[in-house]
């Protein structure tokens, strides 16, 4: 068994392992945990198949953002578990009678599941890459698709502002600083000089 062989072994079962125990894990916070090792195996998966690009997008926004999210939440909520799974126990035969489903379809596709002619040579010969797979991906979004990819960037930008916008409320009834009010004010308005005599008050 060669090197990439057993590291793929290794990352599909911790990635089949990681998913498994999110589910059957009874503390949030473990199965959070089990789902971060998921997402790692599974970035260390498309390592393997060249997709370095896809693998690092994995990790920095699933495993960064998503992930650490979902764990943050769950520690700060005050959950009560015990009531949480007895609310989940009632839901537990239409559950499993999902999971039977989804198992008989992956038992139909791979019942059907073929090889296309010519596999093994090209996977003795694998074909050589000029490119890495970031850059060509950086080339083809920056040189054929650069509208496109613009237009999607603006349009996350006006969804943000518009989200910003429709949320913010102003309140009379808290104080605020005003910034240009304070930069403006004139000194000799803003002071006034008293003279205080000994023993009187202002």
């Amino acid at each position: 068994m060669s090197v990439i062989t057993f590291t793929f072994y290794l990352f599909a079962l911790a990635t089949v392992a990681g998913g498994l125990f999110t589910v059957i894990a009874r503390n949030p916070v473990h199965s959070v945990l089990w789902l971060i090792l998921s997402f790692l195996s599974s970035a260390g998966l498309f390592v393997l198949l060249g997709a370095e690009f896809v693998a690092l997008l994995l990790v920095i926004v699933y495993v960064g953002a998503v992930a650490v999210l979902f764990l943050f939440v769950v520690m700060m909520l005050d959950v009560d578990f015990a009531e949480l799974r007895a609310e989940m126990a009632k839901y537990m035969p239409l559950a499993l009678l999902i999971g039977v489903v989804i198992l008989m379809q992956l038992g139909l596709a791979f019942g059907v599941w073929g090889y296309s002619e010519g596999y093994q040579e090209r996977l003795a010969a694998p074909a050589v890459v000029e490119v890495q797979n970031t850059a060509a991906l950086g080339l083809l979004i920056y040189d054929n698709y650069i509208l496109l990819f613009q237009l999607a960037g603006l349009i996350l930008l006006v969804a943000m502002i518009g989200a910003i916008v429709l949320t913010l409320r102003h309140r009379v009834d808290v104080k605020r600083q005003n910034v240009l009010q304070q930069m403006y004010r004139d000194p000799k308005k803003a002071l006034e000089m008293r003279d205080v005599k000994p023993g009187q008050g202002l």
